[in-house]
């Protein structure tokens, strides 16, 4: 792993896997972070992979909240460019799939295919985030709220649950409220619907912060896209059921010749 510096800040990156192979990126949620990906990685081996911590998470700096969506995408459009990646499948967790979204329509140069897992054109409404913000700003984050969202109904005895908290403790105030408050006003229907490129939407059937449904419609409003249900996953199914979840993934990488 590395820091990269940037004109205004340092975001934390891990490239693997050999030069010239064809390129995936993974972009993480809020409050985790890069690690998320960890049980994923074997299946990828043969990629050049791309893992980042968004701002405010894992080590990347924390600059002040609140921060923008365009913000998070341009971070991710910096890092390609950094290293040298075009062309690549996007692969985006939650709000990193919004990330992953607004790239693909900013960067088709950049994007030849997404996976979005857990993943929607938009989170609720303003008005919850306004509240959900608030509380952040007051309280902190609730990490067993958050666990069980992420996790499941069985999230107590989840063998994730240790590194999922980890990974929630860990990341910082300006991460939580800053990434937050980028979701809060971001939807991108609109621009989704004119995407016409290879996309694979990976829903846990046990999402609770993301419903199969939402993910449903998702993958409906993607001409030509692909709808894979894990049966048992939660919102982390990379996590959780990492086999069934990079099985998935990699018969559509190599569906799309992305080998």
């Amino acid at each position: 792993m590395t820091l990269v510096w940037l004109a205004d800040l340092r975001l934390n990156a891990d490239l693997s896997g050999p030069e010239g192979a064809s390129p995936v990126v993974l972009i993480h949620g809020l409050g985790v972070d890069l690690r998320v990906w960890d049980a994923l990685m074997p299946a990828v081996l043969r990629h050049r992979v791309l893992r980042l911590d968004l701002r405010g998470h894992g080590s990347s700096d924390a600059p002040p909240p609140p921060y923008g969506m365009g913000a998070l995408i341009r971070d991710v459009e910096r890092l390609m460019t950094h290293f040298a990646l075009k062309d690549a499948v996007v692969v985006g967790l939650g709000e990193g799939g919004l990330v992953a979204q607004g790239l693909a329509v900013k960067r088709l140069d950049l994007v030849r295919g997404l996976v979005l897992t857990g993943s929607a054109t938009r989170f609720g409404n303003p008005t919850l985030w306004q509240a959900r913000l608030a509380r952040l700003a007051s309280q902190g984050p609730d990490l067993d709220a958050e666990s069980a969202a992420l996790l499941g109904p069985r999230w107590r005895t989840s063998s994730a649950l240790d590194p999922v908290r980890v990974m929630l403790s860990r990341t910082r105030a300006e991460g939580w409220q800053g990434v937050a408050a980028a979701t809060a006003t971001a939807d991108f229907y609109q621009t989704t619907a004119t995407l016409r490129l290879p996309t694979l939407v990976l829903a846990g059937s046990e999402d609770r912060k993301c419903p199969v449904d939402m993910q449903r419609e998702l993958a409906d409003l993607v001409a030509g896209s692909g709808f894979h249900l894990l049966r048992g996953a939660s919102h982390l199914a990379m996590l959780t059921h990492p086999q069934a979840f990079a099985e998935a993934l990699t018969a559509f990488l190599t569906r799309i010749g992305h080998d």
